[in-house]
């Protein structure tokens, strides 16, 4: 039903997009390579400290890790802000295709570094809690090498290997109630080399960044007063422990090794963005068109042939008075389009939901065709948060016009209460959340002036555009509906119990939710578990395909409560259109029992927190969705019968 008006947003949105990347230090992708010649420096850099058992992310130099002489943080943008990313600069020195075998990172030349009792515990904690190191080269995100054998059969001949990558690296582990910190870091940088013509210098591009993190105890490091080491031969080193009852001693090392790749740069980002099991996703997408399609063709075939049949029988001008007889939906027809309880609240929470519609569908579409990679950081996130702002306008003109149909004449406090409703309970929940992380000194706390620079974005852009659309909206003429109102309420029959609300919610949720919830599973993995999503065709196609149904069944909900005889369909329908969000919440719970080892209270409540909004913005979306599918069938089989 929105679909047309697209055409007039992309454009507005792929500008958006331009203006709020950060075009001076990150590139886009495919766009803007960066060409290395040889002993070129190859800056590395910090990102964050993460861990899926806490959710709460840590700037770099939170623990007592080496420090170049000036310190410079990025300028991030407002996703890398929201994301809890603090990119710093680090003091390995590193060169394009030079090696070096160990280097002392930092310390006078044999003088170990010493942690304080203090930042020893600290250390100790972080190892504990399984916190990821985040460096990049050149944009790359750093990944560290698993090998896994598929086959179990005995034949170690046959045995292949299984090649994985996780995201950053351990900062340590534990063996036996020890903690041991992985003080040695081995990068593995893979470059491509760019054919260039004769007489000129070869150029290089980097297209892979792995490290190999150890763990090697001080006596074992022999280091010189020129900051180089000697690493121990074979494995007979021992591992370096943190007592965090006590000051430790110890050397941070490094070591380069560059290898030539054939992978060009355009395709550079593949090892990251194929971490998942590609083929369980194409079964599963599959499976989950096929069903769906399958089932919204039944119930569309059941539903039309029932409805020509009840709309040839209320027109059989032969036999009114047996029509008149009968029960069904005609017999509403003079209440049917009565105005609900509270049309204020209920325009405005379908007027944010068309916000959400709208926002969600171009960032799709506009993730799909590339724009929003991984590589260009904070940019969906950043991206999101601007269209949100700016689709206000068309949030506030379908809930001005549908508040007017709905006989209300209040629109300035209505234009109100759309723009600042859902906002608001999102804004509250956010900063109450945001107040426990700031106790945790956490990198993922908003910073104040983040935060009243969102609250000036949102009274600024989005409240005005709100209150542009919905006047306009206001004006326009109402829907016209097909059949007028009774002044007197028609009495409403006894109900049967299957047609209870929440037994509606729970019938009309679990087709929409069928349809998505394996992409959900990936959605979960990539949020809570530090992976990356870069799946937005299938995503696109999920929510296709999630739209279809969510209208499917809530034509098919309302019908049978106009057949019951019970005319107050507008807010029923709305609740239970949205039914599928209260499967998401029953799946987040499973979730969180079953995939995540989450056990103190802050981590645990910032869960269950974000996934609140997510339970909530999901249900204003699909009721959105199945109210406006549901509103237009109405006035379509109403405007098809006679009216005596």
């Amino acid at each position: 039903m929105l679909l047309p008006q697209q055409q007039d947003w992309l454009p507005w949105s792929l500008l958006l997009l331009f203006l709020t990347w950060d075009t001076s230090a990150f590139y886009v992708p495919g766009v803007a390579p960066i060409n290395f010649h040889q002993n070129d420096p190859v800056e590395i850099k910090a990102v964050k400290l993460t861990s899926s058992r806490t959710q709460l992310p840590y700037e770099y130099y939170s623990l007592p890790f080496c420090q170049p002489s000036t310190i410079t943080y990025k300028a991030e943008n407002l996703g890398e802000v929201l994301r809890g990313d603090r990119i710093v600069n680090t003091p390995f020195q590193v060169l394009m295709n030079s090696e070096k075998k160990c280097e002392v990172l930092c310390g006078k030349s044999n003088k170990p570094m010493t942690l304080s009792v203090k930042e020893s515990r600290l250390v100790a904690e972080r190892i504990s809690e399984d916190y990821y190191v985040h460096l990049i080269a050149d944009n790359l995100p750093v990944a560290t090498r698993l090998e896994l054998y598929s086959n179990r059969d005995g034949d170690d001949k046959k045995k292949e290997k299984d090649v994985q990558f996780e995201h950053g690296y351990r900062l340590g582990f534990t063996d036996v109630n020890k903690i041991y910190l992985h003080n040695h870091l081995s990068f593995i940088l893979y470059y491509h080399r760019e054919d260039l013509e004769e007489d000129q210098e070869h150029t290089y591009r980097v297209v892979r960044f792995e490290v190999i993190p150890q763990s090697i105890r001080l006596e074992d490091l022999k280091a010189d007063e020129k900051s180089s080491c000697t690493l121990p031969e074979g494995t007979n080193s021992s591992p370096q422990e943190i007592d965090p009852t006590k000051e430790n001693q110890l050397y941070f090392t490094y070591s380069v090794h560059w290898e030539e790749s054939d992978i060009k740069w355009a395709s550079r980002w593949d090892t990251y963005l194929t971490m998942s099991d590609v083929q369980i996703h194409w079964f599963s997408i599959i499976n989950s068109v096929v069903v769906v399609f399958f089932l919204s063709g039944i119930l569309s075939m059941i539903i039309i042939r029932t409805l020509r049949k009840d709309i040839a029988n209320y027109n059989k001008e032969d036999d009114i008075e047996d029509t008149m007889e009968e029960s069904g939906w005609k017999l509403v027809h003079g209440d049917v389009f009565r105005p609900p309880q509270y049309p204020m609240i209920l325009s405005s929470l379908l007027g944010s939901g068309i916000q959400l519609f709208c926002m969600i569908l171009i960032v799709i579409f506009v993730a799909m065709l590339g724009m929003l990679s991984p590589s260009s950081r904070g940019a969906l996130m950043t991206t999101a948060c601007f269209l949100f702002m700016f689709m206000g306008v068309f949030g506030g003109f379908s809930a001005g016009r549908l508040y007017r149909t709905l006989k209300g004449h209040r629109w300035k406090k209505g234009a109100f209460c759309t723009a600042t409703l859902y906002p608001g309970v999102v804004f509250g929940i956010c900063f109450i959340l945001n107040c426990f992380i700031w106790g945790k000194h956490s990198s993922g706390a908003v910073p104040f002036p983040t935060m009243v620079a969102l609250l000036c974005m949102w009274f600024g852009i989005s409240l005005p555009l709100v209150y542009l659309g919905y006047y306009f909206g206001f004006r326009k003429q109402p829907y016209d509906n097909p059949v007028r109102t009774n002044q007197i309420p028609r009495q409403i029959p006894e109900q049967r119990w299957y047609m209870n609300r929440f037994v509606g919610i729970l019938m009309a949720g679990i087709l929409p939710f069928g349809a998505m919830f394996i992409e959900l599973f990936f959605i979960f993995s990539a949020i809570w578990e530090n992976q990356f999503y870069y799946l937005f065709g299938f995503l696109f196609l999920v929510f296709i395909i999630l739209v279809v149904s969510c209208s499917q069944i809530s034509i098919v909900m309302v019908y049978f409560q106009l057949c019951a005889e019970d005319y107050r369909w507008w807010w029923r329908n709305f609740l239970v259109s949205g039914g599928s969000a209260f499967y998401v919440l029953v799946y987040a719970i499973f979730y969180f029992v079953n995939k995540l080892d989450i056990v103190e209270f802050i981590p645990s409540l910032l869960y269950f927190g974000y996934t609140a909004l997510m339970v909530l913005s999901f249900w204003l979306l699909t009721g959105t969705i199945g109210f406006y599918a549901a509103y237009m069938f109405v006035r379509k089989i109403y405007a098809a019968v006679k009216i005596d």
